[in-house]
């Protein structure tokens, strides 16, 4: 997978921890992967917290930031789901974590989750909420 380190692939939880590989017509193990990498840039945050919920005066409970814009939306255990309503609205297919610790990335289109090597750690700042 090259600088692609695999994560997890999109299970039955929102945190998407359930790891398998996908069945190949052959039958060999396949592993997932995302065909979006392109649309990852260098974003600057919209907000320091999903900016939808900042309007409105809502609560989340973690959030994402789009990496095609640098929008901050909620979580899918948030109440109003932001960042996936983001994704499918506009069509920015990936996201990274935006919780100081993590580095992760989820592509909805292709439902798999990814860490890449040396990218930049983005996170709201401590206190921000």
């Amino acid at each position: 997978m090259g600088f692609l380190s695999r994560l997890f692939d999109k299970g039955s939880s929102e945190e998407h921890e359930h790891e398998h590989a996908h069945e190949h017509e052959h039958g060999e193990e396949q592993e997932p992967s995302c065909s979006h990498l392109d649309q990852i840039g260098e974003v600057t945050p919209a907000a320091d917290g999903c900016v939808d919920c900042l309007a409105t005066g809502d609560e989340w409970h973690h959030l994402r930031v789009c990496m095609t814009c640098g929008y901050v939306g909620c979580c899918d255990s948030s109440p109003n789901k932001h960042a996936s309503g983001h994704a499918r609205t506009v069509g920015h297919p990936i996201v990274q974590s935006f919780e100081p610790g993590e580095d992760w990335f989820y592509c909805y289109v292709d439902d798999f989750g990814f860490e890449i090597e040396e990218a930049p750690s983005l996170s709201y700042p401590t206190g921000a909420r």
